[in-house]
Parts: structure tokens; C-alpha cells; sequence
């Protein structure tokens, strides 16, 4: 599995999926989810609200997927993220649990590409480098614990300059793989 560093917008890359940092809701809200939702459209939005019939809210560190409505991607991952308290009430564990989740379903779904943003580092306050540090370890655990996968390809998308060099400092300090 090939790791990518992008730079740019998420709704704009083409990737078999790309993953929403959704709110418990999935109805939208601000900052990438937001954007999902609107330059989407009303596809994505029907599509979680027969999620939620169906099993209510989405729970943080899980995820459901949905098409992509008029974005590139064919379809989205949602999955909610903590919100940052310090790190007192297993916020690693449940944020690595989005990463896990997501490349389960992606799997699932036979996503050869699939894209992430920084998941819980804007209004839920998840410092970016640490969110990074556990992003990058969920990619290396389920590549070396997944046996049969489709995925190919992650690509984390930053939005920000100040996101881009913590991913690529970390990225440049893991060992490569063969």
C-alpha cells in the first residue's frame, strides 16, 4: 500500500474515496464536512439520512459510507472523530479507530485509493501533530495486519501548510518498506 501527501483541497481529489471527519449527526456541518456535503450534493445528504433510519447516529471512532454524489471520488467515508480533551478520555485510541474503521469499509468496498484529511484537527481541537503521528501508525498497523486488501493507495490531503510539513516530517522519518 503506497502512502501519498497532497496538499490541496479533499473534494477535489480523485480517489475511489475520500474520508468525510463527519459530526455524530452525518446531516453536515463546518469546515471538510461541510464541503463534502455541499460540493456533493443532495446525494450524500439522502444517503446518511438512510444511514441514521437505519441505525441512528454514526458513533465517534466509527464510520459508514455513502456515494459521492457530484464529487470525483465514487464514494465517502464518514467517520467522527474525538473531540480533543487533553488526551483524558481515549481520544488515541478512538481517533486511531477512525483510521482503522475507514480502511475496513474501504476494503470492504474493493477502494483501490482512498483519501483522508486530518480527522478531528480543526474545531474538535485534536493537536495536528499527534493526529498525524496517529494516522500514519493506523496506515502501517492495518497494512501489516490486513491479508487480503484492495486498497492500493492512501493519500492524506492537507489543507494547510502548517499540516502538509507535519505529515511530510513524519512521513520522511518512517522507516520504508519494501
Amino acid at each position: 500500500m503506497q502512502i501519498q501527501l497532497l496538499k490541496g483541497d479533499i473534494t477535489e481529489v480523485n480517489t475511489d474515496g475520500i474520508v468525510n471527519a463527519a459530526n455524530t449527526s452525518l446531516l453536515g456541518g463546518g469546515g471538510v464536512d461541510g464541503a463534502i456535503h455541499r460540493k456533493g450534493g443532495k446525494a450524500i445528504l439522502e444517503d446518511c439520512i438512510k444511514i441514521r433510519n437505519r441505525q441512528g447516529n454514526c458513533k465517534v471512532g466509527e464510520a459508514v459510507i455513502t456515494t459521492a454524489g457530484n464529487l470525483p471520488s465514487k464514494y465517502v467515508i464518514h467517520t467522527v472523530g474525538p473531540v480533543w480533551n487533553g488526551g483524558k478520555n481515549n481520544e488515541e485510541i478512538t481517533l486511531k479507530n477512525c483510521y482503522l474503521n475507514s480502511l475496513r469499509l474501504a476494503d470492504e468496498h474493493q477502494l483501490e485509493s482512498l483519501a483522508f484529511p486530518g480527522i478531528s484537527t480543526g474545531i474538535y481541537r485534536y493537536p495536528k501533530s499527534e493526529a498525524a503521528k496517529i494516522a500514519i501508525e493506523a496506515i502501517h498497523e492495518y497494512r501489516s495486519v490486513s491479508t487480503e486488501n484492495s486498497l492500493q493507495k492512501v493519500v492524506f490531503v492537507c489543507y494547510d501548510q502548517e499540516s502538509y510539513e507535519i505529515y511530510e516530517a513524519l512521513l520522511n522519518s518512517t522507516p520504508k518498506e519494501d
